[in-house]
């Protein structure tokens, strides 16, 4: 059975107690998107995503980092020896541009791609890789760097719906089950975004019946405004935009800031909700439920062109933000409603604890793994004390990577496809299998260009590890790898 459908809508605004609020009708653009469904039983929206998965052990991925949204994984069992040939292909699939991984959920793989004037989200089966849907619709956006056109963000899954964030800022609600279209909406339009550096890149969250997504709007006087030109911009105060989840309709707009590439972060502490937003100008956290904002925390380069990438670390009541462009890291603590450094580096040192690009660290028994460099020739792997931001190991020339932390190991995925495992050992670089191998000096490793899996560069994404399976991607292809054999 093969569906197409063809969609269309309207959007209306009015003014309501001195905040502006738009009430959507399901998909308020004129762009027409297309969706063609392949052997589904519809479900409504509201409805249950039928579980297709086989592998009974482990836990979805159905959001940006995984459950925790920290890049760590519960699952424990994995392969360690990973021999010559590495680990065995389940499955791959070539894709178009775009920059993120998939996510997984109720034994279905979602990816987001794009090939010419057409973004897409397509609905895969997690463990064969056959289609079961593809949404697509137009798109526009081209790159002020020249840089891939495709998305950044990853699908988010809640249920039996699918959030899809794309890099010329539509926005769009879908039903797992078959890839109709729930709602949409045309954030550049309708908040009146100046083009970022490199387009829309912030995964958005879901907090009960909100999507909180990160927006950065501008007033209309700055329109004329070029894209890129990020210092003569100003904000109209949606640097943070809640929707109600099942409508699209806007409950609240918060943060006199403009958009970074840094996901929100949801935490609880001290028996408080809180989501921290990274955005161009520093860290905000506020109270994702309201959107009161709780305090503001000033962090980033002073350069034109310099981007917040890193999505905040939480653990407790500690906030570790990172940055590659300036200002390096800092440790914040939580005191009621404001935040207290604990530690910060130095901005005009050269040494700094850790300079997080985009890829996010990951914080084990007390210590922060992570890569700390700008580019290519400069980005080591270390492993940092999180109280104090003592660099207790650093290995250099290992390239931009990112890990996910799994059974007390790390997959770490290199930028030219390199795939490796070590172990979590704050004490010493102690890696286990995959292509890594040591160096001509002592404290160095070589990472060879052509990988077992030949992933081709730039391969950006942190590894999703979703009931045994492991999902890698370069920029050509993505990989579903079994690293926990099938219980």
């Amino acid at each position: 059975m093969n569906i197409k459908i063809l969609v269309g809508g309207l959007l209306l605004a009015s003014l309501v107690t001195g905040f502006l609020v738009f009430e959507s009708a399901p998909n308020p653009i004129a762009t027409p998107a297309t969706v063609e469904v392949t052997q589904v039983v519809a479900v409504e929206a509201d409805g249950e995503l039928k579980d297709l998965g086989t592998r009974e052990v482990g836990e979805d991925w159905a959001v940006f980092l995984g459950p925790t949204a920290d890049s760590k994984s519960k699952e424990t069992g994995i392969i360690t020896d990973w021999g010559d040939d590495g680990l065995r292909v389940v499955w791959e699939r070539e894709l178009g541009s775009s920059y993120g991984i998939g996510t997984v959920s109720k034994g279905r793989y979602f990816q987001f791609d794009r090939i010419g004037d057409n973004a897409f989200v397509v609905c895969l089966n997690a463990e064969t890789g056959s289609q079961l849907w593809k949404f697509q619709y137009e798109s526009a956006y081209q790159d002020l760097y020249g840089y891939d056109p495709g998305p950044r963000c990853s699908p988010l899954v809640d249920g039996n719906r699918v959030f899809v964030y794309g890099t010329e800022g539509m926005l769009y609600c879908l039903n797992a089950t078959t890839g109709r279209e729930e709602w949409s909406v045309d954030t550049i339009q309708k908040f009146g975004v100046i083009q970022n550096f490199f387009g829309v890149g912030s995964n958005p969250v879901i907090e009960g019946d909100l999507l909180i997504c990160m927006v950065g709007g501008s007033p209309a006087k700055d329109k004329q405004i070029p894209p890129g030109q990020l210092d003569l911009v100003s904000s109209n105060g949606t640097g943070i935009v809640a929707f109600d989840k099942k409508s699209g309709k806007i409950k609240y707009q918060v943060i006199d800031d403009l958009a970074s590439y840094s996901s929100l972060k949801l935490a609880t502490v001290d028996d408080q909700r809180w989501c921290f937003a990274f955005a161009r100008g520093g860290l905000t956290g506020f109270d994702p439920t309201s959107g009161d904002v709780r305090f503001e925390y000033p962090w980033r380069a002073h350069t034109l062109e310099s981007v917040n990438a890193a999505t905040p670390v939480v653990v407790g009541d500690e906030v570790l933000i990172s940055e590659t462009y300036g200002p390096g890291s800092t440790l914040l603590r939580i005191e009621d409603e404001s935040s207290k450094v604990v530690w910060k580096d130095e901005e005009f040192s050269r040494e700094k604890a850790m300079q997080a690009h985009w890829n996010t660290p990951v914080q084990v028994d007390g210590y922060v793994y992570g890569c700390s460099g700008r580019h290519t020739q400069n980005a080591d792997l270390r492993c940092v004390e999180w109280k104090t931001g003592k660099v207790m190991w650093s290995i250099p020339r290992t390239t931009r990577c990112s890990l996910t932390y799994i059974d007390g190991h790390f997959v770490c995925q290199g930028e030219y496809g390199h795939l490796f495992l070590f172990k979590a050992n704050p004490k010493k670089f102690e890696p286990v299998a995959g292509d890594i191998e040591k160096g001509n000096r002592e404290g160095e490793y070589d990472l060879p260009f052509k990988t077992t899996y030949d992933l081709e560069y730039p391969a950006w994404a942190a590894p999703v590890v979703s009931h045994g399976l492991l999902y890698v991607r370069g920029t050509d292809k993505v990989i579903c790898l079994e690293l926990i054999k099938d219980q």
